[in-house]
């Protein structure tokens, strides 16, 4: 199945060979899917951003009357269930969390480790997000941390798509990591996003 994945959406960065996705899904350019990942979409749709990266053992599913739907430069971290909701670009969704039908996380948002966003919730943008049930404990502008972290994984992703497990260390690495930070800080600052 890994070839196939890799064949039908060549303008991701890296599908794993345990990535599993069935039905009615687009995946955008840069993206990466880790190992253990499920997508299915037998009813309506998912659509995954651009350089979004799904981490080990995310699951993904349509809810039975809302697409799910992930934002451009959206980090999805280890474990998380997405069940038909909406996340906003520039968010991270933190290991383990779990986000129902309908809900809606506003972009440069951050949900916290196994957070519980329930059924139709809608989180503002530039929100931090704990508990369950998921309530906002304050708000913050994660533009760039969140963006960073997306660039991490999309760096990472062709990293392992060209045989090197071992992406996130020395100088280079470090010096590039920063100069991202430093364009970013920049694009914000100035209103732009790209």
């Amino acid at each position: 199945m890994a070839s196939a994945l890799r064949q039908r959406y060549r303008d991701a960065a890296w599908i794993d060979a345990a990535a599993s996705v069935y039905g009615d899904v687009t995946i955008g350019e840069g993206a990466s899917l880790w190992p253990g990942v499920v997508i299915r979409a037998e009813l309506l749709s998912v659509t995954v951003g651009r350089f979004v990266n799904l981490q080990d053992h995310v699951m993904v599913h349509i809810g039975y009357a809302t697409p799910t739907v992930i934002g451009d430069y959206a980090s999805i971290t280890h474990r998380v269930v997405l069940h038909g909701c909406t996340i906003g670009e520039n968010c991270l969704i933190g290991i383990g969390a779990t986000i129902m039908d309908g809900a809606v996380i506003g972009a440069n948002s951050i949900v916290a480790g196994h957070s519980f966003v329930r059924e139709g919730q809608v989180i503002p943008p530039n929100s931090i997000v704990m508990g369950t049930p998921a309530k906002v404990v304050r708000t913050a502008d994660n533009f760039v941390a969140n963006r960073l972290n997306a660039w991490l994984y999309h760096r990472n992703a062709r990293a392992y798509a060209a045989g090197d497990y071992r992406a996130w260390t020395g100088a280079e690495f470090e010096a590039e990591r920063d100069a991202e930070r430093a364009r970013l800080e920049t694009l914000h600052a100035t209103g732009r996003t790209n």
